[in-house]
């Protein structure tokens, strides 16, 4: 005897054949071409906030009937029960709250900015996911107590956000991320504050500079760079010098060698660790250099707490609490259903005292 056919439900087409999972905003924006924002107020019929236009509704009302979209009842009562907490992870065991660590700034800024729009803040760890750097399915899940959350770090688990964003979760990046798809975050303009401390000592007369890294391809790195090959491409010549261990393959007489081929400035890049800048003025200091009247050192940002009361170096200052506070405007957004962007913030320039004339320029 023939089973009976279940019927679909009148005015919803039934899900694709063979899917079994509920579809999920990111798919329907995907597939309608918007933003997963756009979807999320065009599917809760709210007519305040952005202009959405009627084409677009349609286009999102298509893809959602396509896919046999359903709003999950129990999403809609968490997004209904907001209160009022955003979280803010940082992926290291302990939250950095010494005033002389580079993320001390950006949580300035957000906290700040949290209580001028009347959130509180819940503080999470790598500890909180069972040690700093963790991994899984659940390894981020406790964030979801706070009704959206700030991620802070040069190396977050890719697979793990991407899960948060897929699932709606509103979720900003501090610091440029390419991955996951679909990912928000802030950051500030490095490509031109790299570009304007290379052109400072081309105005100066080097044309021969060398850049020290790290080696990944975080992209506050690349950025970092990208501009400085920009700087150069005009008045000079330059090489990348990219180590997982600077302090360790920076060597006095690496450095000697680039003297000899007629390099006069070298310019290190910032991150948490400092290492760059570190191995640079180490390896300065021990092959007899001085500085700037042998060469010229400048850094991408600002110099490491144990290295703060040495000369202040040429470069660029970056703006963490106007960052901060930039990311916390975006995340209130994206919490209330609304489209959020917020600009590349700019970075300032900073002469310093290690950047000088190239040795016998007064000679020409």
């Amino acid at each position: 005897m023939e089973e009976p056919r279940k019927r679909a439900r009148p005015g919803r087409s039934p899900a694709p054949a063979g899917r079994t999972a509920r579809p999920r905003q990111a798919e329907v924006a995907r597939l309608a071409g918007v933003s997963q924002a756009t979807v999320s107020l065009v599917l809760a019929d709210k007519r305040q906030g952005p202009a959405i236009s009627e084409e677009t509704r349609r286009k999102v009302l298509e893809a959602a009937r396509s896919l046999g979209y359903v709003p999950d009842p129990a999403a809609r009562r968490l997004a209904a029960a907001r209160n009022n907490l955003l979280g803010v992870f940082s992926f290291t065991a302990t939250f950095p709250t010494d005033v002389q660590h580079s993320y001390y700034p950006f949580l300035v800024g957000v906290e700040r900015e949290a209580a001028e729009r009347g959130y509180d803040l819940v503080l999470f760890t790598g500890s909180s996911t069972g040690g700093a750097g963790a991994a899984g399915p659940d390894a981020l899940s406790r964030v979801r107590l706070a009704d959206g959350c700030l991620f802070l770090g040069r190396h977050a688990p890719v697979e793990e956000l991407g899960r948060l964003v897929a699932d709606g979760f509103p979720v900003v990046h501090l610091g440029r991320r390419d991955e996951p798809a679909g990912l928000h975050w802030v950051g500030a303009d490095y490509v031109s504050a790299a570009r304007e401390v290379v052109g400072h000592l081309a105005g100066l007369g080097h044309r021969r500079m060398v850049l020290i890294r790290e080696d990944d391809e975080a992209p506050a790195s690349t950025d970092r760079e990208r501009g400085f090959a920009e700087g150069l491409e005009a008045v000079g010549h330059g090489s990348v010098f990219r180590s997982a261990d600077p302090e360790r393959d920076l060597t006095p007489e690496r450095l000697r060698s680039w003297l000899a081929d007629g390099v006069t400035a070298f310019v290190a890049e910032e991150t948490d660790t400092g290492a760059a800048w570190r191995a640079l003025r180490r390896a300065a200091a021990d092959a007899g250099i001085e500085c700037p009247r042998d060469v010229s050192l400048a850094l991408l940002g600002s110099p490491p707490a144990d290295l703060a009361d040495g000369p202040e170096p040429t470069g660029f200052d970056i703006p963490r609490t106007r960052l901060g506070a930039a990311a916390v405007r975006m995340l209130a957004a994206l919490v209330a259903g609304e489209e959020a962007t917020e600009p590349l913030v700019a970075c300032t320039f900073r002469p310093g005292a290690t950047s000088g004339p190239p040795p016998g320029a007064e000679d020409h």
